[in-house]
């Protein structure tokens, strides 16, 4: 059987503190990186959804993903999402800057959203899978 999608992931679910804050967060994070909005808490490139759902701060049951990895069509998207950052005044980690140590096109920035959540966006092409 042929799925449309292919084999992978299908979505992610963030469980969140401040549902509006991390929604108007991501409201202007995903349109940059060439993702758009599905309905009122989720967002798709077109072969994967995030959606988001509010949570008590006290339910810390399990450990979750060190970062998400958003990729990038080209150094100049990865420079506008550190541009963007800078003028948010986010919890940038690292970059907009190459990580030769991995690939010589290797190109990131490394941030915190609303929620301490680590995400990447980079520009790869030459990365291997």
């Amino acid at each position: 059987m042929k799925y449309k999608y292919g084999v992978g992931i299908n979505h992610l679910e963030f469980w969140v503190k401040d549902l509006e804050e991390s929604l108007a967060f991501y409201r202007e994070l995903f349109p940059l990186i060439g993702w758009y909005e599905l309905n009122k808490t989720s967002f798709s490139c077109g072969l994967h959804e995030v959606y988001f759902k509010q949570m008590p701060v006290q339910l810390h049951d399990s450990l979750g993903v060190r970062h998400i990895y958003f990729h990038a069509p080209s150094r100049e998207v990865v420079d506008r999402v550190g541009a963007w950052l800078q003028s948010i005044n986010a919890d940038i980690i690292r970059g907009p800057q190459p990580m030769l140590q991995y690939t010589p096109e290797y190109y990131t920035v490394d941030f915190r959203d609303p929620n301490g959540f680590v995400l990447e966006v980079a520009f790869t092409p030459d990365i291997k899978l």
